[in-house]
């Protein structure tokens, strides 16, 4: 394709986004295919020879979009917002008509420089305090644009595990690096991302999940009383996540109270995770929600998820860049230029080296709508789902099951008083399947203070309230239709008969049955503790850290019995799963593992010597 080739197809391309946004309506909501479906539609291997592009961009109809879940849908109400306006579509393709790799200044110095000072404006828009801005005087913070909030949370947990080593080297230097990991923890709540799982997970290091209260809301009462527990028993608190603004509920943990515990101990970094209310900061009446947030050394949300830009675009904030980076740095003689101790290199601000000219997408949103137009589309959203909300609340069959203070409403058919909790979750996930089959509207589920909800969240751009109403339509017709009974059914006329037969087909199909069980699709929605064992053994006690300690260690899986107002998830325990079962095998519920590791020491049974380090910390025990 030439240069001129290439002005006919891109203004196509245009008008074909431009057609597929402006006809979304009159197609489904989620594809009804199984899985497969394109390998064989496709030639099994790549084309010798160039094809004409006019068969390309049919195939991509005929064969592409009867598989594309439309995000951008006017009923498409599940997970939250996923950006795209206009102006951001076109700040990526000039970012990829540009084609630089900015992972240092010299690569492409605008490409740097743009993302400094659009993290600053984002900052400042926000209500983030001076010391997480770079450009403020004086300060030794600053921001950087992440491919995800998962990565913006592992960047700074890898950020918090390399201090806090540091630290324990310089106070005991005899002590091998791998035992001193062995005894860090972090900390989130239950309803906390299962992205802070996954960052435990290969930062290898332990993770205590806490129980928020009534409201979803992890308290400060909570994590001091886990915090000195597990001090107690040797270990060491380095992270602690909190969220604002929770997947399940869009709960908002207590950084108020969270604050001033984190403070009581030495280098414990706090993290603040709103990647999807982040955005409604922007609003005056919502900052009220940063209370706290002076406290936190870490800050990251999406304006891919709130503020209309497309994605990947995750903002990370920290108040020490240096900490950040020192753990992150390779700096091979490659990538070295003349003033790399005067600017910013974000290659060592994240875990990928090569970087797009993200920033270009932000800059072309924040100036075409600007703050006020961007405060006006959230306030749209908080409108509507306020609507939402009061439409259920005048339908005494069903309840709202969260605080609505965002874009997402919780909600659940009521059962009668004889009906059991898992007969009512039952209820709701036969119509939520039934709902996702018709392919009219798109909602997935989560489990709010244990109970199976149906999350409804306002997401597409231009959403109005005939939309909300179309919605609420579809919902109430199927759950009268689920409530009628068998014998109401039995006497449907031969057409619905008909139809119901069509539908069954995808009401028993993998990506039906997928985004309606969070136990399929999503393991880590269902955040219950694990069972706890009919014969628990009581672990020995641990020890803190001493100069002394063995550096090696041997490990044995063992029963474990964690309280159920918390766990801790430990990676050996996720591995340690598998050993002697097929590879592919790995267990799906890695916080779900009725397992524990205990480090025994090579002296064991010794006199003054540790017996075992648990890295679970039980009621019972006599510390």
């Amino acid at each position: 394709m030439d240069t001129e080739e290439f002005r006919v197809r891109g203004k196509e391309m245009v008008d074909y986004i431009c057609t597929y946004m402006s006809t979304l309506s009159s197609r489904r909501v989620t594809p009804s295919v199984e899985p497969g479906y394109l390998r064989a539609a496709l030639p099994s291997e790549a084309p010798e020879h160039p094809e004409d592009w006019d068969d390309v961009m049919k195939d991509v109809e005929n064969k592409i979009m009867p598989g594309v879940t439309h995000w951008q849908h006017p009923q498409f109400h599940a997970y939250f917002p996923a950006g795209n306006a206009y102006p951001s579509i076109l700040g990526d393709m000039l970012s990829a008509g540009i084609g630089c790799i900015g992972f240092s200044w010299a690569a492409s110095p605008a490409c740097t420089e743009l993302e400094i000072i659009m993290l600053d404006w984002m900052g400042k828009a926000i209500g983030l305090p001076p010391a997480f801005l770079a450009l403020e005087e004086g300060s030794k913070g600053g921001g950087v644009i992440e491919g995800s909030a998962s990565e913006c949370v592992l960047v700074s947990m890898l950020a918090a595990r390399a201090a806090a080593i540091k630290r324990l080297k310089h106070q005991f230097p005899t002590v091998d690096e791998g035992l001193l990991l062995s005894k860090l923890i972090a900390y989130c709540s239950k309803e906390a991302h299962s992205c802070v799982e996954k960052a435990a997970m290969i930062c290898f290091v332990k993770l205590r999940i806490l129980q928020p209260d009534d409201h979803g809301s992890l308290r400060g009462e909570t994590l001091y009383e886990s915090m000195e527990e597990d001090e107690q028993a040797g270990l060491v608190p380095f992270f602690v996540s909190t969220t604002l603004g929770t997947t399940s509920g869009c709960s908002f943990d207590n950084l108020p109270e969270i604050g001033p515990v984190v403070r009581r101990y030495p280098s414990v970094w706090l993290h603040v995770d709103a990647a999807y209310a982040g955005g409604a900061f922007l609003c005056p009446e919502h900052k009220y929600h940063l209370a706290g947030v002076e406290y936190a050394d870490s800050f990251n949300t999406n304006p891919n998820k709130f503020m209309l830009t497309s994605f990947d675009c995750s903002l990370l904030w920290v108040t020490n860049r240096y900490l950040l980076t020192s753990a992150l740095v390779v700096d091979p003689l490659y990538l070295q230029h003349c003033y790399d101790h005067t600017a910013i290199d974000y290659r060592h601000w994240g875990v990928a080296l090569s970087r797009r000219f993200r920033s270009l997408k932000l800059w072309f949103i924040l100036r075409s709508y600007g703050i006020s137009g961007l405060q006006k589309y959230v306030r749209r959203h908080c409108e509507l789902a306020k609507y939402f909300e009061n439409l259920v609340k005048k339908d005494e069959r069903f309840e709202v099951c969260n605080d609505v203070k965002l874009g997402l409403v919780c909600f659940r058919l009521i059962c009668g008083p004889d009906e059991t909790p898992k007969q009512t979750d039952d209820l709701n996930k036969k119509l939520l399947t039934n709902i996702n089959a018709s392919g009219k509207i798109h909602m997935v589920p989560a489990y709010v203070q244990d109970k199976y909800v149906i999350r409804f969240c306002v997401v597409t751009q231009h959403a109005t309230r005939d939309d909300i109403e179309t919605a609420w339509d579809v919902i109430t017709d199927f759950a009268t239709e689920l409530l009628e009974g068998p014998d109401k059914e039995r006497d449907l006329n031969v057409e619905r008969a008909r139809r119901n037969r069509a539908a069954l087909a995808h009401k028993r199909s993998f990506f039906v049955r997928m985004v309606s069980d969070p136990k399929i699709y999503n393991p880590a929605i269902n955040k219950t503790p694990p069972p706890v064992p009919t014969t628990p053994l009581t672990p020995p006690p641990m020890v803190p850290i001493t100069p002394d300690t063995p550096s090696e260690a041997e490990s044995e899986l063992v029963p474990s019995t964690p309280k159920q107002s918390s766990w801790i998830s430990w990676p050996l325990a996720f591995f340690f799963q598998s050993v002697d079962h097929d590879a592919n095998d790995l267990p799906l519920r890695f916080r779900h593992l009725d397992t524990m590791v205990r480090l025994k020491s090579p002296n064991h049974g010794r006199r003054g010597s540790s017996p075992g380090a648990s890295p679970e910390r039980r009621a019972h025990s006599p510390h």
